[in-house]
């Protein structure tokens, strides 16, 4: 087992304190910039105290009223060019296409699960290698400022728990499903039947309730691939499952390419929509996360709504396969439709939540100039909170992560965005420049060499 970052003060059992730049959302329209700011991280990973405008002198009077000595613990002091912000939320990962991202470019979405990613995702029958590739991926996301992931394991149930594990070892906020997958897949990587799908799904249920009791940072997910990988028997038992775990997020792909519509269509001809297949088998609910969500009917984002499901906008994965494919985010946000953002980084080619920001703001203003205005494109500040808050809410974590209102737990990243002996290639940062100005640089122009500190709970997880 890894262990979390030793030198950290929360590992230590002192809280933590940071005095500077801080930047988060309140809502959707609303991002709140504050400058001196002091943040107050009590020994279990929550924010006790968050105050603007705070002068250096003021700190130990603040410190003494939360009940602390002053000076007991150290008090980070950020820097011109250095602020802190939420750690981003992954609303939809494949976890096993770690090593295969960028593969497979200008095929369909049904070819390319067929030719390479099912190849690929059998290797994970291997423990070891599971283990080896998992430990990789956390790593990797972790580093780059993802604290939280909705994940899609394979179908196979040990390599599932293993992900599980090396979440919870390395300290990273996850869902863990395990694909749920009976047809329509090679003979090879497919589960063997109903019942051991539905036994491997409880079992990395159960796995994950002792692993972590308290979902402190390891949750089940359910995860169906999507309908045309499980047969309407399969579906009804993953409904029981989740009737059984009424606290059970489910995840599953929904409407995500015509080709994949029309094929369900076919194996369902008794629905009319997907948001009927999924709600007549129990799988539509206030915790599902549907991944992609581009060719919405009216009567389908009225259910989705009307049920509080979250949409995770996957727009490199969308624009990087054989079609480019712009879903409606506007028109979601319009309805009030919960919105985060997914990596997909095996549909797509990055990992990084900084570029799947910027695509994100790219594909919007295609979606403008295809409705003529009507839709309009996303703010900077929209895509950030679509990262961070937005995604917290599809993952139904809102209350506990996603910015910094005090009681929430600190999930947060440590920027800098001045580094005179190791610069990265980040748009440099001039003397001239407000708080304002360097945030919108790094969104734009930064990457993980800008993100210094990553902290899960309080603690400090990235290597």
């Amino acid at each position: 087992m890894e262990a979390l970052d030793k030198n950290s003060s929360q590992a230590s059992g002192l809280p933590l304190a940071f005095h500077g730049s801080v930047i988060h959302s309140l809502d959707l329209n609303e991002l709140e910039i504050l400058e001196n700011c002091f943040i107050l991280v009590d020994k279990t990973g929550k924010i006790q105290a968050m105050q603007p405008d705070v002068e250096s002198s003021q700190i130990n009077t603040i410190v003494s009223d939360h009940g602390y000595a002053p000076d007991v613990f150290p008090i980070k002091r950020l820097r011109r060019g250095e602020f802190l912000c939420p750690g981003f939320v992954d609303t939809h990962n494949h976890a096993p296409q770690w090593t295969q991202r960028g593969v497979g470019r200008g095929q369909s979405l049904l070819d390319w699960l067929n030719h390479v990613t099912f190849i690929h995702e059998s290797k994970f029958a291997d423990p070891e290698y599971a283990r080896r590739i998992y430990s990789s991926c956390v790593a990797g996301f972790l580093q780059q400022g993802i604290t939280t992931a909705s994940y899609y394991g394979s179908h196979h149930g040990e390599a599932s728990r293993i992900l599980a594990d090396i979440c919870f070892e390395k300290g990273q906020r996850a869902l863990v499903g395990k694909c749920n997958m009976n047809r329509n897949a090679p003979d090879w990587y497919r589960d063997s039947s109903i019942a051991d799908s539905l036994h491997e799904t409880r079992g990395l249920i159960q796995h994950i309730k002792e692993l972590d009791p308290e979902s402190r940072l390891v949750k089940p997910v359910l995860t169906p691939r999507f309908a045309i990988s499980c047969d309407p028997d399969l579906l009804l038992g993953l409904g029981d499952v989740a009737r059984e775990n009424p606290h059970l997020p489910i995840q599953t792909h929904f409407n995500e390419a015509k080709q994949e519509m029309n094929f369900t269509r076919q194996l369902f001809p008794d629905f009319r929509t997907e948001a009927d297949l999924y709600k007549k088998f129990g799988l539509l609910n206030d915790r599902s996360i549907l991944a992609h969500c581009i060719f919405l009917e009216e009567e389908e984002m009225a259910t989705l709504k009307e049920l509080n499901c979250g949409v995770s906008h996957c727009p490199i994965s969308n624009t990087t396969m054989q079609e480019f494919m712009v879903a409606p985010i506007r028109e979601y946000l319009r309805r009030g439709i919960k919105v985060g953002l997914g990596t997909d980084s095996g549909g797509g080619h990055s990992s990084s939540m900084l570029d799947i920001m910027k695509q994100a703001f790219v594909v919007s203003n295609a979606r403008q100039m295809i409705t003529q205005g009507q839709d309009p494109a996303l703010s900077l500040s929209e895509g950030f909170f679509l990262a961070t808050l937005g995604g917290a809410q599809v993952c139904g974590l809102e209350d506990r992560i996603g910015n910094f209102v005090v009681g929430k737990e600190f999930d947060a990243l440590e920027v800098h965005t001045i580094d005179l002996e190791h610069p990265g290639v980040m748009t440099p940062v001039e003397e001239e420049d407000s708080i304002s100005v360097i945030f919108e640089k790094f969104l734009m122009t930064g990457d993980d060499r800008n993100i210094s500190k990553v902290y899960v709970r309080g603690r400090s997880v990235k290597v």
